[in-house]
Order: structure tokens, then C-alpha cells, then sequence
């Protein structure tokens, strides 16, 4: 690996999955690219590191005048002890959930918490949110992945009603608040705190096309991943035409500052492999339906087979060169700049940069400026 990367690859297989699929996103809100906001995701904490790594760079992003810091969780480290601490060690930078899991929170305890962040951070918190898939859904929360739209449609309803103190009342599909066979002694309760902003922005993550027409019409963004600027209008079913202007649409963004372009792509492949290939069973694995819908179908279905099948290499190795060119900024300086001109035309309002580069953070905040 050059060294102008400077991630510290354990190897070309393991430590770029390792370090590239859970690296820093941004979404850039203080730094304008022509509309274009700016700003820096942390995601989460690969398996033997500490969260204070992804911290100290979303210090760093502050400092580079970035808006907003975005911390995701898996099953491992969560995302709001994360972004407890960074709001304790920061003063102006937004704090973002990307992902709070649905499944790991009731709708009431995602509210509390909620307001608990807004209130001990000024007024800084983001509340984005997402269903996560059924491997973890089920194979880790424990909760049926039933019906994952409507799910999210009734655990909005009642976050924004609990950040509102209103009596908690709500008898759906999914929720049933006060219980209605239990002991009968639940009773509709307020929120006792008194949130510092009823109306915390809520982001949505979605990848299908129903998905997003969703999140456009309950939330006030979306949190697309893979996002390709000259093909996701297509591939998500023109639900992207007549937004809103204050509804952002914040893709994520793998950066890589490097010259050396092929070496840069290469690093980037496994993270990808690992989604298209791994993140799912056959059938069931939307990040592979996303890259399909780009136009990669055998691209896809080949990268998804070998990845099952245990060559991990071999997946690797079949990611197009052209995807990766269409869904991340690699290159030097200059590339990323010039690369900069089709996110800006795509309808994206924010940028999540993924990115675990100090000098990457510091060339888009010039780039920006």
C-alpha cells in the first residue's frame, strides 16, 4: 500500500475491510461546495480500537470549520455513548446519529435520549435513524424484521409526539403504547424533560425506492450509501424529483487522497465487496440490489458468490473499477476537485465524506472554501 494512504493496512484483505468499512463518513454543512454541504461521520469503532480515534478526527473536522460529526454502530460500539463524549470535548460541531437502530431502541427511549443530547449539547443533535437488515435485526436485537417501512413510519410517529410531551398514546401494527394486554396499569405518560427543540431533525436511512419516498414525506433527510450522482435518480424511481428545499439528502462518500489512483481503488474494493457480498444472505442483501440497480447486475451476482463462497479476494477483484470511480473521490487533490462537480449536479444537498485521513478532511475543507 503507498504510503501516501497512511490508514495502516494490516493486509490488502483483512485490514482494508477492516479499516475502510467502518471509516469515517462527512457531511459537510459548515463548508459549502456551491450548496453542497460539508461535514465528517465517524462511523464506528473496528473490533480492538477505541472510539477515541474516530473522536479525535471529528475534533479535527471541527477545528476545519466542518458543521456536523456522525457516529454509526453495529454490534459493537453504540453511537450515542460516542457522541455523549464528542459533545463533551466540542462546542459547535452538530452531532449525528448514522444509524440510532431501530430495533436496538424503544420509539420512547430513542426520544429521551434524543432530547437528552439536544439539551447537554445546545441544541446540536441530529436524530438519524434506520432499520438496520434482518441479520441483525434478528440475529442481534432479537426482533422480527416484519415490515420494516411501516415499522419505521409508526416509530417516527411516536418519537415526534414524545419530543412534542404529548400523552403517549399509539396503537399500531408495531407499537402498542399504553400496552393494551397487560396488567392494565400502564397510563399514557409525558415526557417529564422539557426538550430544548421539540422538532430535532430526524434523518432516515433507506435504499429502496418506497424507502426514500417515505423518508421524503415523514422525515428531514435522507442517508443514501453508494450514492452514484449520475445514475441514483434512475435507480431510485424519479422519487427524487420535486424535493423539498430543506430536505436533505446526505450521501456517503468514501474519500481517499492519494496519487496513485489504481492503488486507491483497490483499497476501497474490499469495503465494497464485503457490502455487495457479504452484508445479506442470497435474496435478501440490498446494498447487492442498489449496485444491480446501477447497472452492475452480473457484476453483482458474481461478487455476491464468490463472497459466500468464502473468496473474499476473489469478490474484491471483481469490483468495477467504474463503480468505485462513480460512488467514492480517489485521487489526488486535484481528481477529487474536479469529481466534485457531478456531486454537486446530483441532487445531493450534504456530502458524508468517509474518511480516516487527516489531510483528507484538511483538502475538502480547502477544496470547500
Amino acid at each position: 500500500m503507498p504510503n501516501e494512504v497512511r490508514v495502516r493496512p494490516r493486509t490488502p484483505h483483512h485490514g482494508v475491510q477492516r479499516r475502510i468499512a467502518t471509516s469515517a463518513l462527512v457531511v459537510l454543512e459548515a463548508l459549502n461546495i456551491a450548496g453542497v454541504k460539508l461535514g465528517f461521520y465517524m462511523g464506528y469503532a473496528p473490533p480492538g480500537t477505541s472510539p477515541l480515534e474516530p473522536i479525535a478526527l471529528a475534533q479535527e473536522a471541527e477545528r476545519l470549520g466542518y458543521d456536523s460529526a456522525w457516529a454509526a454502530e453495529a454490534w459493537g460500539t453504540d453511537c450515542v455513548t460516542v457522541l455523549s463524549w464528542l459533545g463533551a470535548t466540542t462546542e459547535k460541531i452538530k452531532l449525528g446519529s448514522a444509524i440510532m437502530q431501530i430495533p436496538g431502541r424503544t420509539p420512547a427511549n430513542t426520544a429521551m435520549t434524543a432530547a437528552t443530547l439536544d439539551l447537554l449539547s445546545g441544541g446540536r443533535f441530529l436524530l438519524g435513524l434506520g432499520t438496520s437488515g434482518p441479520q441483525v435485526v434478528e440475529g442481534w436485537h432479537g426482533e422480527p424484521w416484519g415490515k420494516p417501512l411501516r415499522k419505521t413510519r409508526e416509530y417516527v410517529e411516536i418519537v415526534r409526539a414524545a419530543l412534542r410531551r404529548e400523552l403517549l398514546e399509539h396503537h399500531g401494527e408495531h407499537y402498542d403504547i399504553p400496552v393494551r394486554d397487560g396488567t392494565g396499569l400502564g397510563k399514557p405518560l409525558k415526557l417529564m424533560a422539557r426538550p430544548l427543540r421539540a422538532d430535532i431533525p430526524i434523518y432516515l436511512a433507506a435504499m429502496r425506492p418506497k424507502a426514500v419516498a417515505q423518508a421524503r414525506e415523514i422525515a428531514d433527510g435522507w442517508l443514501p450509501i453508494f450514492w452514484s450522482p449520475e445514475k441514483a435518480r434512475d435507480a431510485f424511481d424519479g422519487v427524487l424529483d420535486g424535493v423539498r428545499n430543506d430536505f436533505d439528502i446526505a450521501p456517503a462518500v468514501p474519500v481517499i487522497l492519494i496519487d496513485d489512483v489504481e492503488a486507491g481503488r483497490d483499497f476501497l474494493k474490499p469495503y465494497y465487496a464485503l457490502y455487495v457480498g457479504g452484508m445479506g444472505a442470497r435474496g435478501k442483501n440490498f446494498y447487492n440490489e442498489l449496485v444491480a440497480r446501477y447497472g452492475y447486475e452480473a457484476e453483482a451476482r458474481e461478487i455476491q458468490e464468490l463472497y459466500l463462497g468464502g473468496n473474499k479476494r476473489d469478490a474484491a477483484a471483481k469490483v468495477p473499477d467504474a463503480f468505485v470511480d462513480e460512488v467514492a473521490l480517489v485521487g489526488p487533490k486535484e481528481r477529487i476537485a474536479e469529481r466534485l462537480e457531478a456531486w454537486r449536479e446530483s441532487g445531493a444537498t450534504s456530502l458524508l465524506v468517509s474518511t480516516q485521513q487527516p489531510e483528507a478532511l484538511r483538502a475538502l475543507a480547502e477544496i470547500a472554501l
